[in-house]
């Protein structure tokens, strides 16, 4: 996560540092890009629940079931409010709030402006939120080497997703999907910078995320609760929320927490462009989409975007 600046020039207490670590398989940017390929697996999933099975419900019963998972199955996790100072549990609240942002905001931005626009609105915008957030919180300026890549990231997400879209005429532009789409980059470039804040004040990685994700269970329950439940009691709707609860939710975040205990937040949530790129390989070999000539350059020019920052490492 980004480096800390105090506000003052009196030294801290030895636990607001972060822990030198050495090279590991833990290790910078790797366990964000493995969380990345994961997620990017949640459109594949998606599309085989059963048919009439409400978008925003199923992204709901991943986080829901997925949150409690995290959170039960976390140590420390059921201390950690106990052991945090006032100002640090508000935190943590307002990170839970930012966790349910993101599936109230984006699978609606979806039904409104279609998959394409709203994946490469939301997931664009992040790393430009996550940099302007960490910058006027003091948390760590953005660089040029950052700005160049990912900027070169963005343009290789928005051609390669964009590109089957707008070579079938079916790319909506809905101001208020757009809007939508906004809120949940902003909301998950909110929740990283909030995440890695507090892991660099030396709390755990694990525990941190499962009580921000346990705490968002409470506040997408109604979402799930007065939508439509029936797809649920279903062996493919189980089997699906299954998958994002377990992979995408558990795994996934376990993996982008130590991930931000050594990259900051503007480069993990860059680095999670590698999103699309795994959903659109998934879809070609498992789904037997076919994508334009177009998309594979934009799939090249993401790589590249990708390729100059997953050699950064964060100083101890």
């Amino acid at each position: 996560m980004p480096t800390h600046a105090p506000s003052s020039a009196r030294p801290r207490p030895a636990r607001t540092q972060p822990r030198a670590h050495g090279a590991g398989p833990l290790t910078g940017p790797l366990p964000i890009l493995v969380a990345a390929a994961l997620w990017g697996t949640t459109g594949t999933a998606s599309s085989l629940a059963p048919a009439g099975a409400p978008a925003a419900a199923v992204g709901s019963a991943g986080l829901a079931l997925g949150g409690l998972l995290l959170f039960v199955s976390t140590r420390g996790a059921h201390s950690l409010p106990r052991r945090c100072a006032h100002g640090e549990r508000w935190l943590l609240l307002l990170g839970a709030v930012t966790v349910a942002g993101y599936p109230v905001t984006f699978y609606p931005a979806v039904t409104r402006s279609g998959v394409a626009v709203a994946t490469v609105i939301a997931l664009g915008s992040a790393p430009v939120f996550a940099g302007v957030l960490a910058w006027v919180t003091r948390q760590g300026r953005p660089t040029s080497r950052w700005a160049y890549a990912t900027l070169t990231a963005v343009i290789g997400c928005t051609v390669l997703v964009l590109a089957p879209a707008l070579a079938d005429g079916t790319a909506a532009i809905d101001l208020t999907g757009v809007a939508l789409a906004a809120l949940a980059g902003l909301s998950y470039s909110g929740y990283s910078l909030i995440a890695g804040k507090l892991i660099a004040r030396g709390h755990p990685s694990g525990a941190v995320m499962g009580v921000m994700f346990g705490a968002a269970v409470l506040l997408v329950l109604p979402v799930l609760w007065y939508g439509d439940r029936q797809w649920l009691l279903t062996l493919r709707g189980a089997t699906v929320a299954g998958h994002l609860a377990v992979v995408t939710t558990v795994l996934a975040y376990r993996l982008f927490g130590y991930g931000l205990r050594h990259t900051p937040a503007q480069v993990a949530t860059t680095l999670t462009l590698a999103e699309p790129a795994v959903a659109a390989a998934l879809g070609v070999a498992v789904l037997g989409e076919r994508l334009p000539a177009l998309s594979w350059c934009g799939l090249v020019v993401l790589g590249v975007g990708l390729a100059v920052l997953t050699p950064t490492r964060r100083r101890a």
